[in-house]
Parts: structure tokens; sequence; C-alpha cells
């Protein structure tokens, strides 16, 4: 069987969602789902590159947009929270289930506040008809209070955001729902100057085992440095892998 790579529609409280789903030349490959970040889309970088090393490795991935970004129906002014974001994950899940291309098997990816929308997902995922195997997180905030230098000016794909965005659709913490995880993954880098990297010691600090923190050494928000970029690749591809064998092995 050759590699495949599908796109997809679905909807989550009426919106009509697009994503693409990548799927190893296997049958019934275990499932890594992901979630961008606040202004990104499916088009992240980290997700393309996981969706490339996790396919050769047989782990199905699938990205999509949220609500209001890249593809996606909706505003992004008025249909962004962190609330909504979570119930377009579950539905992401429902649907890629539903196609029954994948085993049920599922672990999460998250950048910044894709990260938290996993760590928000964590408890109604866990409820689902699914063996929830664990999590690569990065950037992630659990409070958003803590966030700086917040993006109010527009840009390219949207006009100017007021203070009362983030004040209405953007507060929350999150702190206690990361005594949910397992199994967890998290990247932060010490000079990130958007999410403070002491979300990240707080995250590890309530997870449970097994955990694992990687602090990436003046590293920015963004993980631009090549260094950082080669380490995440390594580091989250054989998490995944052994979440997906120690899954497979309690069932044997």
């Amino acid at each position: 069987m050759e590699t495949r790579i599908q796109n997809i529609e679905f909807r989550s409280q009426g919106f009509l969602l697009k994503g693409i789903l990548h799927l190893p030349g296997r049958e019934n490959p275990p499932l890594v789902v992901g979630s961008h970040g606040l202004e990104g889309t499916k088009e992240s970088a980290k997700q393309k590159i996981l969706a490339k090393l996790l396919v050769r490795h047989q782990v199905a991935f699938f990205r999509f947009d949220h609500r209001g970004c890249g593809e996606s129906q909706g505003d992004f002014i008025t249909e962004t929270s962190l609330e909504k974001r979570t119930l377009d994950y579950l539905a992401a899940v429902n649907h890629v289930l539903g196609l029954k291309k994948t085993s049920r098997d599922i672990a999460l990816f998250g950048s910044s506040m894709g990260g938290a929308t996993c760590i928000n997902a964590w408890e109604g995922l866990s409820k689902m008809d699914i063996r929830l195997c664990g999590a690569v997180l990065c950037a992630s905030p659990v409070k958003s209070r803590s966030i700086q230098n917040i993006p109010l000016e527009a840009n390219g794909t949207r006009p100017a955001l007021p203070l009362s965005f983030f004040e209405q659709n953007l507060l929350f913490n999150i702190l206690d729902k990361a005594a949910n995880l397992s199994h967890v993954l998290i990247f932060h880098g010490d000079a990130d100057t958007v999410v403070p990297v002491s979300n990240a010691h707080d995250i590890f600090a309530r997870a449970r085992d097994p955990k694992r923190l990687i602090i990436q050494k003046g590293g920015d928000h963004q993980m631009r440095k090549g260094k950082d970029q080669e380490q995440f690749e390594k580091e989250a591809l054989a998490w995944y892998l052994g979440c997906f064998q120690e899954a497979r092995q309690m069932t044997s």
C-alpha cells in the first residue's frame, strides 16, 4: 500500500472545517491529530514535518484549520476561543475515526494555543471510544494572563484586534486540567517572549508519569533555531513511536 494524502471536510457547530489526512501504507495505523497556534493554520511547519516523519514510520497524521483560520469557515475575531477550538478538535478526531482508515490509538500534537487546546480536549477525548496514547506540546500556555506581546496589529490575513478580543475570548486558566495528562512530552524555549517558560514547568509539575520536559536554551516561541528544530523532530518522533508501542504491548 502506498502513502496517501486526502483532503478532508467536516463540521464543527455548523462551520465547515478543512484538513488533510496523511495515511501510511498500512491498514489501521495509529493516528496523531494536530492543533495549530492562535494565528496559525494546518500549513504550520511543525505539523507538515511531523506528517512526513510519522507517515514514514507507519503512523497517520491529521492537520486541519480551526474555524476562522486558513480554508475553514468562520470569522476569526468572533469565533476564536479556547472552548470553540476544543470543540473543533473533538469534532476532528471524531470525524477522522468515522472514516475507519485508522486505528483508535490516538495521540495529540499542539503548538502554542494548539497545545492549550490539546490540554483542554484531553478530558473529552478520554470519554470517547479511543485509546489516548500521549501528546507532544510546544510552547503551550496554561494561564492566558501570562502571555506577553499580545498581537493586536493588523496583518495580511486579519484586521487589527481590539484588546477586548482577548479579554472576552481568550481568558483561561487550565492549569488544573494539566493533571489529566500522561505520556506527555513538553518543549519550550527559555527565551520565549510570548508564552513564558513557566507554563511548561507548570504543565510538567502537574502531568502524570510518564512525562518529559525539554527546555531549549535560548529558544524562542517559534522554535526558529535549526538545532532546536532538529531536536524537536528527533525527540517527538521517538516519543510518539514509544507511546504507540506501549499501547500495543498493553493489549498483546
